[in-house]
């Protein structure tokens, strides 16, 4: 009874849920006769998903792991192998229990209506059938899987389902709900429009939305609060920002600094978004270690030297804001893919909330620093930009020596590269990102002296 009180103790989430645990808990009791199998949250889910507009219907193919549907209990041989006769009879049921409540899809806002599951079978493990449309749509047409031993842990689960669309054109929005299928959920998603164009994206638990085919305004909106939140949660970034404007006390110095920075960043991020980066592993530590890096530095600095050179430290804004453009494109890479067609919206989208994450903290911090050396008094301001320093240098240290330590790991993985075609190219794209950067830099002095003289 183990299993029956498995079901009727879990805590539905809806009273769709309720009945279906109820219905699957009746079939159990009606055929007991062989063993039955109960299973933990499995370590790792992989999802495989075509998603596909047509003719007023929305079809959705998806195949999970059959060991992620935990609330169900399916009937086992003597053998310890599933009796496909009896588990067949759960499968629509499973879906609908496991799989249909986790795929909520709206179209221009409003949330379709459950979907009919038009296929619910089973697969052996090493089945490729869901690596193309084609195949996996062809598996609800084929026979039923027929083998003599098909143990419960290896089996995988495939469903077909189909949402009525009010209108051909209706902006289609998934909002995906499955990650709670394993402690880690990987889904790899084909979105396919009604033309057979596909874009994949890969990603690991669940995203707020994922928009079949994105307006720019959505993709905009989208990237921008994707940057905004990102600066707020980078703490060794708005740090870096921190040290810069500490020793400052004159409004020019601040704007030149930051906006130095701001075009070095905005140019490496653009460069990484369109693949000017390298692809190797050691790339991103060695960025994660070079920005704690400019932090220290920075700090030093402010230890060292004067105010008057402190004011005029733009150049070495501009070099570090390169670097820091380059930490930026890491939180971008995840969701660009989220893009669509789009991708220049979505990487000056996420710039802009950069940007704006960037000037709400100045907005905030100035003010305070302004206050606080109302509060030292004249003479001691010196005093509050160390002890400032002091503090940010101590996380930051700790910071470069623990990146430094995983940039260290892939020592052993490196290998110089060949000197080839492909190096050629990479060289190009190098020496095309840095000339760019000196053309910037060379322009920004340019207007700097201009302005002086006025």
């Amino acid at each position: 009874m183990l299993y029956l009180s498995t079901l009727m103790h879990q805590r539905p989430r809806s009273p769709r849920r309720a009945l279906g645990a109820v219905l699957l808990a009746v079939v159990l009791l009606l055929g007991r006769a062989a063993p039955l199998a109960s299973h933990e949250v499995p370590e790792r889910v992989a999802i495989r998903a075509f998603v596909q507009p047509d003719a007023g219907v929305l079809r959705v193919w998806l195949r999970v792991p059959l060991e992620a549907m935990r609330d169900v209990d399916f009937p086992l041989r003597d053998d310890g192998s599933l009796d496909l006769v009896r588990v067949r009879a759960l499968l629509p049921q499973t879906a609908q229990l496991w799989l249909v409540e986790g795929l909520r899809i709206t179209a221009d806002g409003q949330t379709l209506d459950a979907p009919r599951v038009t296929g619910a079978r089973l697969a052996l493990p090493n089945d490729r059938a869901f690596e193309s449309l084609a195949t996996a749509r062809a598996v609800f047409t084929a026979p039923l899987l027929e083998v003599e031993r098909l143990p419960w842990q290896q089996a995988l689960f495939d469903v077909a389902l189909e949402y009525r669309l009010p209108r051909d054109d209706a902006r289609l929005v998934l909002h995906p709900a499955l990650a709670h299928l394993g402690v880690r959920t990987v889904s790899v998603v084909h979105l396919v429009d009604a033309d057979g164009a596909a874009r994949v994206l890969t990603y690991q638990g669940d995203p707020e939305a994922v928009a079949l085919a994105p307006a720019w305004y959505q993709t905009f909106g989208q990237f921008l609060r994707e940057g905004f939140f990102h600066i707020l949660g980078g703490i060794d970034h708005l740090l870096f920002v921190l040290c810069l404007v500490l020793p400052l006390r004159r409004w020019q110095s601040l704007v030149t600094i930051i906006t130095a920075f701001t075009v070095a960043h905005s140019l490496t991020l653009g460069a990484a978004a369109l693949g000017f980066t390298p692809a190797a592993l050691w790339f991103p530590p060695l960025v994660e270690t070079l920005i704690a890096a400019s932090i220290v530095w920075l700090t030093v600095e402010n230890f060292v030297l004067g105010e008057e050179r402190l004011a005029a430290r733009w150049p070495l804004a501009f070099a570090f804001g390169l670097i820091h453009g380059f930490g930026f494109s890491f939180a971008l890479g995840e969701t660009l893919q989220f893009a669509g067609g789009n991708l220049v919206t979505a990487l000056a989208a996420f710039n802009v909330g950069v940007e704006a994450g960037q000037l709400a903290v100045l907005a905030l911090a100035v003010p305070l620093l302004w206050l606080a050396r109302r509060y030292v008094g004249a003479g001691r301001e010196r005093l509050l930009t160390i002890v400032g320093s002091a503090i940010v240098a101590h996380a930051a240290w700790h910071w470069m020596t623990a990146r430094g330590s995983e940039l260290a790991a892939h020592r052993a993985n490196f290998a110089w590269p060949a000197l080839d075609a492909h190096f050629a190219l990479g060289a190009m794209r190098a020496a095309l990102l840095l000339a760019v950067a000196l053309a910037l830099a060379l322009a920004m002095r340019q207007i700097l002296q201009i302005l002086r003289r006025s």
